[in-house]
């Protein structure tokens, strides 16, 4: 039953989202400042994995009824987790995610606040539409990033913008993902392809223009070598097995741009740190879902 409750949490994607946060706080100049404070990293760390978790477990909970025909061995459709139990279990991160947010600034509050807002948009309407839904799921996470970038509240607006870049990185990944069960259009797969190749561009313009390109490519080397081979055999044969590695890959992935994005503002013993989350969320990758 435990095991159960987590897996609907998606405990890998939970880690991405910690990397995302970090991320932030490297954007707004946190880790550059006199010493940082550690507790509001850690609330932040915190709200994210609540909010983040809430979002797909109440996906989970909208779906039960397709499962039940796609993916029946899912916990709700497979019996073990009510789906009462399951929106209880959603509820009760999501509460997590916002109080705990609360407690590092009211800007951070207020984001996580959206962040709920935005993920059960999409968790009951936006995933039914086919351009808006994956820009919905996209903005859920923009707005993390920036989350982390709430940690100091008048960084706030001058970075506003960078959350376009996850936007765009994460529609592509929920682009691809809707061939998972049937299986895709090389079109699509190829257009994905395109998105994941502007949003490394986005990341090494930003870090050249702070004359840290030569910390942030080797990470935004290994984002490219993560995501791209799995895409490419999704193209050659867009079938279901082959999507469900490019969108998992593409995922995963997710702490290495963000790796990529403290190498650009902040240090590489830094961007290592955040690096050294990908084994751990692999790892659980391996017990637990991710898509």
């Amino acid at each position: 039953m435990l095991k159960a409750l987590l897996s609907l949490t998606r405990p890998a994607n939970l880690v991405t989202a910690i990397a995302d946060v970090l991320a932030g706080m490297a954007i707004a100049g946190y880790f550059a400042t006199n010493s940082p404070a550690p507790a509001p990293i850690g609330w932040l760390a915190l709200a994210t994995v609540g909010l983040y978790g809430g979002g797909v477990v109440f996906n989970d909970v909208f779906d039960a009824e397709l499962d039940a025909v796609e993916r029946p061995e899912r916990p709700i459709p497979s019996g073990v987790v009510s789906k009462g139990a399951a929106a209880g279990l959603g509820a009760g991160l999501y509460a997590l995610g916002v109080i705990t947010a609360f407690l590092v600034n009211n800007t951070a509050g207020l984001l996580a606040l959206a962040i709920v807002v935005v993920s059960l948009v999409y968790d009951r309407f936006g995933k039914h539409h086919s351009l808006a839904g994956p820009l919905n799921m996209g903005l859920c996470r923009g707005l993390n990033l920036l989350l982390g970038v709430s940690i100091l509240p008048d960084q706030l607006m001058p970075w506003l913008w960078v959350g376009i870049i996850p936007i765009i990185y994460i529609a592509a990944i929920t682009m691809i993902s809707r061939g998972e069960v049937h299986g895709g259009s090389p079109v699509v797969l190829r257009v994905a392809g395109l998105l994941y190749a502007l949003v490394i561009g986005c990341v090494a313009a930003l870090a050249q223009d702070r004359q840290q390109l030569g910390t942030a490519f080797p990470f935004l080397a290994l984002f490219g070598y993560y995501i791209f081979p799995p895409l490419w055999q999704a193209v050659r044969e867009p079938i279901g097995p082959n999507i469900g590695r490019a969108v998992k890959a593409g995922v995963l992935s997710l702490i290495v741009m963000n790796a990529a994005w403290v190498a650009a503002f902040a240090s590489f013993p830094l961007a290592m740190l955040v690096f050294c989350l990908l084994p751990l969320s692999r790892l659980l990758a391996k017990v637990f879902a991710v898509t």
